[in-house]
């Protein structure tokens, strides 16, 4: 059995910390199951699950950044889920069963719901079985793992994020304080993905790009911004290449938290 720690680092591979905003929280981690029972398409390439059922009693999501990992039976059709053990900690069977990860959209304790959003695309684990996945089956999730909390009393807050962290982006939005300051850049393959809900925020602009035809890079439409008045906090999620070069250009400008969500050719990035 291999241990996975309730290590806030979350999605390993790209998980970058500058300066002093980004606070570290762990939590217990719990493996649950829950059924679907509700599915919404968003955009074309952008499908909402929503899970619930008494499985889902006790859930604790406390970040806009929080993800759990959906467990999925192995080529033999056996489901081989990991077991919680002491501090905050899961042991996971050998060899490793498939799994990703995806971002907490919302949680409604009462109602006992859980959204996560899922980017579709051909060739994807997650996304064939999210687009074919009836209301009613049963999911196994574990986590979420622990928080990549950052400080709410930065005067400016800048997001550099693709498809895949809208989600955290859209949580953020709704959650964050009423006078808060903030642009986001959000690269989507296509325009059809710009129907995706965000919640209208007085001091929040959004700039849409679509990958390719002559759109600039989304590092470079980050850097070509105007610089903000006061301490800028920069987030930055999505494709790991996407968002490398953002690194050296916000050391020493801003603090911030980057956070590599997939790579081009690589399946289950931090495995």
């Amino acid at each position: 059995m291999r241990a996975d720690r309730g290590d806030p680092r979350g999605r390993v591979a790209e998980h970058h910390r500058a300066g002093t905003g980004v606070a570290r929280v762990g939590y217990p981690i719990e493996v649950r199951e829950a059924a679907v029972v509700r599915r919404e398409r968003l955009t074309p390439a952008m499908l909402r699950l929503t899970l619930g059922g008494p499985g889902l009693d006790g859930f604790h999501t406390y970040q806009a950044d929080d993800h759990v990992k959906i467990v999925f039976p192995e080529a033999d059709g056996v489901l081989r889920a990991p077991v919680p053990g002491e501090h905050q900690e899961l042991h996971w069977p050998h060899p490793l069963p498939p799994t990703r990860k995806y971002t907490v959209r919302r949680y409604d304790a009462r109602a006992r719901e859980l959204d996560l959003d899922f980017v579709l695309h051909p060739g994807g684990l997650a996304s064939a079985w999210a687009e074919d996945v009836p209301v009613g089956e049963r999911v196994t999730i574990a986590g979420p793992p622990g928080a990549k909390a950052f400080a709410q009393n930065y005067d400016h807050y800048l997001f550099a994020v693709d498809a895949t962290a809208l989600p955290a982006f859209a949580r953020w939005l709704e959650e964050a304080p009423a006078d808060v300051s903030a642009h986001a850049v959000v690269e989507t393959g296509d325009a059809a993905d710009h129907a995706y809900p965000l919640a209208r925020r007085y001091g929040v602009g959004v700039t849409w790009l679509e990958r390719g035809d002559g759109a600039p890079a989304l590092a470079d439409a980050v850097r070509d911004l105007p610089r903000p008045d006061g301490r800028t906090f920069l987030f930055a999620a999505g494709e790991a290449d996407a968002i490398r070069p953002l690194r050296a250009w916000s050391r020493g400008r801003m603090d911030a938290l980057f956070t590599g969500y997939w790579k081009r050719g690589v399946a289950d990035l931090d495995d």
